[in-house]
């Protein structure tokens, strides 16, 4: 049998990051080593509560949490997107209090100390801004040599971005941490909005969870409609975009997916360009700013509904 694949998930959880947890916690092919938590969906505070009530509903609080950065490496922090995710973060549904603490490492001590104890076996599985992963590159550069992947959602190289034309949300959160981190030297692939909103779950997908007898479902069913709401009237959606479970289906079953490759540049000007995620095609001077780049695997398709069973399958177990 083959080992798990062990893995970090950065988060913001979040109502898409609560499934992702989920759906990783629920998957043998996964070893999950910790949550490092992030601001983004909601406050760092609020996410780093989150991750350890999840865990705790999940019946998982062997996996350690550690807090993560508060503010983006440059900017400001826009704040909490209440609308999307509710004021608590969990569909303004509530969650029962955990009884533990996070670590008291930061995340970035948390990602080094964890990757550099097992050079080439741990993927990191950002799923909110990339801050965190920018201050563990920095606080070891020997780190990202010694990682075996980051699988990440966020960017859009070919489609337009959801806070705005230029920008996907993460990215948007802090584009100078999310430049630093395209540059690393390992495999990186993008699970951005070019292949997440082509993933998506109906209502009647969101039934079936509705219908599903376990802690973790139950609380899905419970926060999952404060997220419907914002995909019907923004997004005029039949159900949800699936974005942060992607990456995990990623890890589960690649050849569900194409893509492209190219080095990833992110715009970090102070115009209506920034934060967007610039794939770079091409020789000569003029791509100098990418050619010293690895290439990123850019998700851009997807078998949509096995992503979407295979996703609901390890949720009802």
């Amino acid at each position: 049998m083959t080992e798990p694949r062990r893995i970090i998930i950065d988060t913001d959880p979040g109502v898409d990051d609560a499934m992702a947890i989920f759906y990783a916690l629920s998957s043998p092919e996964l070893d999950v080593l910790g949550l490092t938590t992030v601001f983004g969906n909601a406050t760092t505070e609020t996410t780093t509560y989150n991750a350890l009530a999840l865990l705790q509903l999940a019946g998982r609080s062997d996996v350690p949490v550690a807090r993560g950065a508060d503010t983006p490496l440059v900017a400001t922090y826009g704040g909490p997107v209440d609308f999307v995710h509710g004021a608590d973060g969990q569909g303004n549904a509530g969650i029962p209090a955990p009884t533990a603490s996070a670590v008291a490492e930061s995340a970035a001590e948390f990602i080094v100390r964890s990757v550099m104890a097992a050079p080439g076996e741990i993927t990191l599985v950002p799923v909110g801004p990339l801050t965190n992963i920018a201050l563990a590159m920095r606080l070891e550069p020997k780190l990202t040599e010694n990682l075996r992947e980051i699988v990440l959602m966020g960017g859009n190289a070919f489609c337009p971005g959801n806070v705005n034309p230029s920008a996907e949300a993460n990215i948007h959160n802090d584009p100078e941490a999310a430049d630093i981190v395209f540059g690393a030297d390992c495999p990186i692939t993008m699970a951005g909005l070019d292949v997440t909103h082509k993933v998506q779950m109906t209502h009647a997908d969101l039934a079936r969870i509705g219908a599903m007898s376990n802690p973790r479902a139950e609380h899905l069913a419970r926060i999952l409609p404060c997220y419907v709401d914002f995909h019907t009237t923004y997004e005029g959606l039949d159900g949800i975009f699936v974005h942060d479970s992607t990456a995990v289906s990623y890890l589960l079953a690649p050849d569900a997916f194409t893509w492209e490759e190219a080095p990833i540049r992110v715009d970090c000007g102070q115009s209506f360009g920034r934060a967007k995620t610039i794939a770079g095609k091409g020789e000569g001077d003029s791509y100098a700013a990418w050619t010293p780049r690895r290439p990123v695997r850019i998700l851009t398709g997807a078998d949509s509904r096995r992503l979407v069973e295979l996703e609901l399958s390890r949720l009802a177990e």
